[in-house]
């Protein structure tokens, strides 16, 4: 009998990620990774997966899935195939004044279906501040803010790096969020979210905008989360670019 898809999920792995200043990030991934199983196979797809993710390892980048993907499926003599590559992300952030630095943790994924580079999909997941313009302005003082959560998919030509697709969400909110802060850049942060009050509708529509301003991404979607502060409820927008 053949079975549809055969696989390993919620594989933890070491993993060295290529940073755009040059170096490799070393970090832990979660992965999926699934394949058509033929019908005179049985029982020895894991122990390839495994082989396969050993050849890789030292060196994961969107780039290499196409590869990876191919060899599954010659490996297993497979039809399809498809793989999530789930990881933490750190950068080094500065207070926007003290300057004060602060190690910033995102999570990122590369996934794909398919060895079409066409077809491979890089996601953030990117913190960030909103502020409600409504709040602002029928309150004499003040007015609620809470943190959201931007995720950001692409597909994409050439190449793109993690650090230019947080950077687009991070721009897309009323104010960025830092691991490290001191009064002044608290104060700093306050008054930022205060004076850029947006909807999850604005956030959404902003970091599209900068999605489509990039030459290299042919298709985008972006989902925001906002954690309300006043409501035990989340606030929520989401945008396909294919649907523009």
């Amino acid at each position: 009998m053949k079975l549809k898809t055969v696989g390993i999920e919620g594989i933890r792995y070491p993993i060295r990620i290529r940073e755009k200043s040059g170096s490799r990030q070393e970090t832990v991934a979660t992965i999926n990774l699934q394949a058509s199983m033929p019908k005179k196979h049985r029982g020895n797809c894991i122990s390839s997966f495994i082989s396969i993710l050993n050849k890789f390892q030292n060196d994961i980048t969107i780039g290499i899935l196409p590869s990876l993907i191919a060899e599954v499926k010659k490996e297993l003599q497979a039809e399809s195939a498809k793989m999530e590559i789930t990881f933490q992300y750190f950068i080094e952030k500065e207070a926007p004044v003290t300057k004060t630095p602060g190690l910033m943790e995102y999570t990122c994924r590369f996934s794909t279906e398919d060895e079409d580079k066409k077809n491979m999909v890089v996601s953030v997941w990117v913190p960030s501040t909103t502020l409600c313009p409504c709040s602002k302005e029928i309150s004499s003082f003040g007015a609620h803010n809470q943190r959201a959560e931007i995720n950001l998919n692409v597909k994409f030509n050439g190449f793109i790096w993690l650090e230019d697709l947080i950077k687009m969400a991070e721009e897309g909110s009323s104010c960025q969020v830092y691991s490290v802060l001191k009064r002044p850049d608290e104060k700093f942060v306050t008054e930022e979210a205060y004076n850029n009050p947006m909807f999850v509708e604005d956030v959404v529509r902003k970091v599209a905008g900068l999605a489509m301003q990039h030459e290299d991404i042919y298709w985008f979607s972006v989902g925001v989360e906002s954690f309300e502060s006043i409501h035990k409820h989340s606030a929520y927008a989401f945008i396909d670019s294919s649907e523009i």
